[in-house]
């Protein structure tokens, strides 16, 4: 199996539009919110969080947003971080992630 996955597939939400999802998506994660949830993508670049308690959320923790030495999350590990930026095109919220163990505000 390679060491990186793109996610299998994308969360939606049964009676919403794609816009309507992510409409709700950012009201419910504003910037500056803790989230917690489980890698389901993994990518030289970064990886793809399910997000807890937001059915169609899907978060990117770019390279650059993981903590120095915690090294790239493997899939299915549970981690936690906060809302830095949206990416409009393509539906994500981009986090920033915290050290494991760092409790959330």
């Amino acid at each position: 199996m390679d060491e990186y996955a793109m996610p299998t597939c994308r969360p939606n939400v049964p009676g919403q539009s794609p816009e309507e999802a992510w409409a709700a998506t950012i009201a419910a994660l504003p910037l500056g919110a803790s989230v917690a949830g489980e890698v389901i993508g993994r990518q030289p670049f970064g990886v793809f969080i399910r997000v807890d308690g937001v059915p169609g959320a899907v978060a990117l923790a770019g390279i650059l947003a993981i903590p120095e030495g915690m090294g790239l999350p493997v899939l299915g590990a549970y981690v936690r971080g906060e809302v830095i930026a949206y990416t409009e095109h393509n539906h994500q919220v981009r986090v920033q992630l915290h050290e494991p163990g760092t409790s959330l505000g």
